[in-house]
Formats: structure tokens, sequence, C-alpha cells
């Protein structure tokens, strides 16, 4: 069960939003590289990377620290967030993400996925958020009629990476993962599930370990990071994830492990 660290980037801040909501919005850093380094330090295996502002609008307005980002890290480094055309995905790889994560297009062109994840093995994600079931887009503005078990069967041979499962309800909460809605995703796909939403401790981390033989197998953490209520070397030490990088190391200019 890999443990990854989220940094969400709303105009080049490191934030958190409570269930989506763009008007409840906390503010923990002005410094993200200066974050991304720190969870590198304390063991992160692979961090997660949100442009709010590329969900909400489809603008890069975060390229910039994306690209620092990547440049510090010698760990791989995903995004997602108003990634909607080839052409942005194309541009993201090239910063050096280790993959990318589509969303809002892959309810609308799901040819489109399965086009570059056949161009991109490995690299290309798809993200799948939630409410009440319901697939939604578009920085979560937007709600279909689409069951999310249904977009996760749909992409079950395409040879995407993974599928990121996010339940909106739970998110930025830290009242814990929605098990059953995790469950479903991962019997609904032969494709490894990461969950996203929720984690408030570490006994929501440890219970999400029941769902690895079904494919859950990694579990992306935000708030609970930030606010000190999980401790990031400890919660991997709890899992068996990962070991402590040697930060004396060069950054790989890629970003890619």
């Amino acid at each position: 069960m890999q443990i990854i660290p989220a940094i969400d980037l709303l105009d080049g801040q490191c934030v958190r939003l409570h269930q989506g909501d763009y008007s409840q919005v906390t503010r923990f850093s002005d410094d993200p590289v200066a974050q991304a380094l720190s969870w590198q330090q304390q063991g992160a295996t692979r961090l997660h990377l949100v442009d709010l502002d590329g969900a909400r609008t489809g603008l890069p307005v975060n390229d910039a620290a994306v690209k620092a980002i990547t440049a510090a890290l010698a760990i791989p480094v995903q995004l997602g967030g108003g990634v909607r055309t080839a052409e942005r995905a194309e541009d993201l790889l090239a910063f050096g993400l280790d993959r990318v994560i589509l969303g809002t297009v892959a309810l609308e062109q799901p040819e489109l996925v399965q086009e570059l994840a056949a161009r991109h093995p490995g690299r290309i994600v798809v993200g799948i958020d939630a409410k009440q079931g319901k697939v939604a887009t578009r920085g979560w503005i937007e709600e279909s009629l689409t069951d999310a078990t249904d977009l996760a069967r749909r992409f079950s041979g395409s040879g995407i990476a993974a599928i990121i499962s996010t339940d909106i309800a739970t998110d930025g909460t830290l009242a814990g993962p929605n098990l059953a809605a995790l469950r479903a995703m991962a019997e609904a796909s032969r494709v490894p599930v990461i969950a996203s939403g929720g984690i408030g401790n570490l006994e929501h981390l440890l219970s999400l370990l029941a769902l690895e033989p079904l494919g859950v197998t990694g579990v992306i953490v935000g708030r609970a990071l930030y606010d000190g209520r999980v401790e990031l070397a400890e919660a991997l030490r709890a899992v068996g994830e990962g070991r402590l990088q040697d930060v004396s190391d060069p950054p790989a200019s890629a970003g890619i492990a």
C-alpha cells in the first residue's frame, strides 16, 4: 500500500479544499517546492499534485510551480487537474512528470485516454471523482448521470496505470475513507485503484489494507498530514511501504523513478 502525500495548488500556493468547495480554502504554504521536498525527506515514494486552477478553468496557472517541483525531486510526481487535451498531457509529461491524471476527459472523451495510454504505457491515470456514486467533472462543479463503477469498468482493459477514486463527500473531512465505494471500484475494474478522500488518522490508513487484495494499491493523503494527525514516516512504517529517501542523492532531472 503506497502512501502518497498530496499538494493541491491554487494560485501557486499549497491549499486544501473542503469537499471540493473553492469557497472553503485552507492555505498551508506559499512554497510548494519546499513542501514537496519535505515530503520526500520524510520518506514519500511518490507525490501527488492537483492543479486546482486547471481543474476549475482549464488554464495552466501553476505550471511554473509544477516544473520547479519535478526538477527538485528525485521521486516520481503525478498531476491531475485540467488535463483535457492530448497536447496538455504531452506538455505535462515533458515537464518531467511521471504520470498525468485525466478526469473530465475520461468521461467525455474516453477514446483519447486510451490513445494516450497506448502512447505512454504506465504514465496515464484516470481520476474518477464521485458524489453519491455519480461521476463529477470540471473541478467537481458539474455532476453527471454516469455511475463511477461503470466508468471504471470502461477502462478495465485500456492499459492505464491506475484509477484514482475520490469520494467527494469525504474529501477534506478527515472522517475516514468510503470503504464500500472503494471496494465497488476495485471489483469493477482490473486496474489498480488508488484511494483518495477522508483519511484522518493512522487507523483509517490501516483499514484500507483489507482492500489491498482486491487491487487498492495506494492512498492519497492531504489534510491529515498538514494538520499533523498523520505522521508520514510512522504511517509508512505501519503499512510497510517505502524507505526513507537518501536526501544526499541528486534529484533526477526527469522526476521519474
